[in-house]
């Protein structure tokens, strides 16, 4: 019934935009469904479309595979500005078992829908103030979009570390030192527990700052945020990025990630702060990315009023991930990673985990509808190793 509920609002508010809006254009492909312009042009609304569809084999020691086919993403995206241009707004809703999954008693237990819903004051200069839910400026790799990553998903050191998205404010200001040295600051307070939370703050706050260089200046169509050099940047270009999260009394185990830590008498509490060092190179279809994650908590065993142990635990640790790929005139792509994940094995119990990908992608129109397809060799220390092959679709309006 919400499903059904939440398409006839949609469907609604398609309906009524269209009749209130002096311009209603369709866009090249991969720019959006829609642009739609307000009759006095107080405020615009670009609507867009994503969907992606994958397949998976898993082999383990050898055996038959185990394989799996899904709708991996299926999106609805709202962008444009309010009263100003200066003032930005983004809605993404997500409608795919896995971008709805996650409900508890934290959200309420409701399928949790919303994706991004933030506002972006440009309130003076080179400074904008975005309040609402959306990323937090944490690892590279993670701020990409879904939409544009070079491999099939994200690598292991994103999916055991990363901040993901949260409520609060971010503060964000960019400086230009020369005509090509520009430096980009951001400063993030959110409630520290995710997306979707509507129990309020259990724990304490979270902090999170970045500071990115790039010293030969920007990315062509931004492509410090896009996986592969698809605009074959005709001149040599580089970002080096650092972000430290603080996460003060958090109540899960991977910062506003992983399991909460439930106790006899209520939650336990303990600080846990990440520090990410990343970097990113293209130049003439030749792309680099590497990413570094350390984790630590002042106390990682989450004990219950009497001492005792819950038998949960902050995942501390380590992770690198590496890769690099070219893109060829036909636009055919061959891309490698390597990704590491190093977690204290006396806390968490954990094994090293090593992955090596292969990845071809076709890039049709560029991200906005491609083919990818890669083979990973997973290897755990101590364990059997694993085989994963994987295809997937990608399209975007």
């Amino acid at each position: 019934m919400k499903f059904k509920n939440t398409f006839c609002v949609l469907f609604l508010l398609l309906v009524i935009t269209n009749i209130n809006a002096q311009e209603s254009s369709s866009p090249k492909f991969g720019k959006g469904l829609f642009n739609l312009v307000s009759q006095d042009s107080s405020w615009t609304m670009k609507i867009g479309v994503r969907m992606q569809f994958l397949g998976i084999a898993v082999w383990e020691d050898g055996e038959s595979p185990e394989t799996n086919f899904l709708v991996r993403r299926a999106r609805l995206k709202f962008d444009g500005y309010a009263f100003s241009p200066k003032l930005k707004y983004k809605l993404e809703l997500g409608l795919s078992n896995r971008d709805i999954s996650g409900a508890s008693k934290f959200t309420g237990n409701a399928p949790r829908y919303i994706i991004d819903a933030v506002m972006k004051w440009n309130f003076y200069q080179n400074f904008e103030l975005w309040f609402g839910q959306t990323k937090l400026p944490g690892n590279r790799e993670r701020v990409i979009s879904s939409a544009n990553l070079q491999f099939v998903d994200r690598s292991i050191l994103n999916a055991g570390f990363n901040l993901d998205r949260d409520m609060g404010v971010q503060f964000r200001h960019h400086i230009n030192l020369s005509n090509n040295f520009i430096i980009r600051e951001i400063f993030a307070i959110s409630q520290g527990e995710g997306r979707n939370v509507t129990t309020g703050n259990l724990g304490g706050y979270q902090f999170t700052s970045r500071i990115e260089l790039l010293p030969f200046g920007n990315f062509t169509s931004k492509g410090d945020y896009k996986g592969g050099d698809l605009s074959r940047e005709p001149k040599p270009k580089l970002a080096f990025g650092v972000s430290y999260d603080f996460n003060n009394n958090a109540v899960k185990t991977r910062s506003n990630q992983g399991k909460y830590m439930e106790t006899d008498n209520g939650f336990y509490e303990t600080n846990i702060s990440t520090l990410f060092i990343d970097a990113i190179f293209k130049y003439k279809g030749f792309s680099f990315m590497g990413e570094y994650v350390n984790r630590d908590s002042n106390d990682p065993i989450a004990k219950n009023s009497d001492g005792t142990l819950t038998g949960v635990v902050v995942k501390v640790g380590n992770a690198l991930n590496v890769q690099a790929g070219y893109l060829f005139k036909s636009n055919w792509e061959i891309a490698g990673r390597y990704s590491n994940t190093n977690l204290d094995k006396n806390i968490t119990g954990a094994n090293m985990k090593n992955e090596y990908t292969l990845g071809v992608s076709k890039y049709i129109v560029g991200h906005s509808l491609k083919v990818q397809s890669d083979f990973t060799y997973i290897d755990i220390a101590n364990n059997n190793y694993v085989l994963m092959y994987r295809l997937q679709f990608d399209l975007h309006f």
